[in-house]
């Protein structure tokens, strides 16, 4: 996936995240139990943080070897959605089987995560041995 889009993917991730932010604030406060709304927040702030990673990670596409670069994105990207999306669709549905889900999308993301630091290493290895 070119840079540009990942780029775009990122920056949508970070509109849903402003907006289901405000939406847990406004519209869910006071009408949903208090632990519910820890959930939401929860899922606003793993968006959030993953969202501003993914925009960083597209940004130096450069510095990583291309394919581990986009693996990385799309793990992340993915656990990201499945992460988040389902503890929002566990809090507005109450179907509690939506639960499972989650640990799914945490495992993605620790997967990106280690993939990013392998990338990242190999390049260092490649540098140093040919300064």
């Amino acid at each position: 996936m070119h840079a540009s889009l990942q780029i775009a993917f990122a920056a949508f991730l970070l509109l849903v995240s402003v907006a289901t932010g405000a939406f847990g604030s406004h519209a869910l406060a006071g009408r949903i139990d208090l632990n519910m709304l820890a959930v939401w927040q929860t899922a606003v702030q793993y968006l959030s943080l993953h969202a501003v990673a993914l925009l960083a990670l597209a940004c130096t596409h450069t510095l990583l070897q291309s394919r581990l670069q986009q693996l990385a994105f799309s793990l992340l990207f993915t656990g990201t959605a499945l992460f988040s999306g389902s503890l929002f669709l566990l809090v507005l549905s109450e179907q509690r089987w939506l639960g499972m889900v989650t640990p799914i999308g945490g495992v993605l993301m620790l997967g990106g995560w280690a993939v990013v630091m392998v990338a990242a290493l190999l390049r260092f290895r490649q540098e140093y041995k040919n300064p």
